[in-house]
């Protein structure tokens, strides 16, 4: 099958679901590359069919490539990102349960139970991650300070959620935490003593 540059096969005028052989059913209208682009931010289910079947067809001039290209970085950076906000769970939980315990029912020496369960469950999520995508363990060490910049803002809201002013506690721009104590330190342990 052979294309004219800058132009492919018709689109069906109602959107249907697009089978492998999309190029037999683009017959009613003509759609160029910068409607293709378009259609990125229009139909982006539709863009990925078209996208993907002008791959399988080795219709390489035809492809959005600047919108593929973003789409895969995202792809690779979504991952870590999930990673960072459980550390910033993590870090925001330590925070509160080493500067804050006082400030929940429970009090001082019990503090809130259930932090200690947020950052359990969010370094099992963590190394979930860490098994499906090895690369990611390097990756999230690097990204310390920038989970602290996120735990510090959620910080700062849970203190204005109880009434507290935010700006009345020395809450570090700095992240007080390194990565190995985020990662393993044991709170049961800590509320055992």
């Amino acid at each position: 099958m052979s294309f004219t540059a800058g132009k492919m096969p018709a689109l069906p005028i109602k959107r249907k679901f697009l089978t492998q052989r999309i190029f037999i059913s683009m017959i009613q209208k003509s759609i160029t590359k910068e409607e293709l682009k378009e259609l990125y931010d229009k139909d982006f289910p539709l863009w990925v069919e078209i996208n993907l079947e002008l791959l399988k067809e080795k219709a390489y001039e035809l492809v959005d490539w600047e919108n593929l290209f973003e789409e895969i970085e995202d792809m690779a950076k979504s991952d870590l990102k999930a990673c960072i906000s459980y550390l910033a769970v993590i870090l925001e939980h330590l925070y509160k349960w080493d500067n804050f315990r006082e400030l929940t029912s429970a009090g001082k020496e019990k503090g809130s139970l259930s932090w200690i369960k947020s950052i359990e469950v969010a370094r099992e999520r963590i190394e979930v991650l860490f098994y499906r995508y090895p690369s990611l363990k390097a990756k999230l060490q690097q990204e310390l300070d920038f989970a602290w910049k996120d735990a510090r803002v959620r910080i700062r809201e849970w203190l204005r959620e109880i009434s507290k002013d935010p700006d009345k506690f020395n809450i570090p721009k700095e992240c007080p935490y390194t990565y190995e104590e985020a990662m393993t330190r044991d709170l049961r342990k800590e509320l055992e003593k």
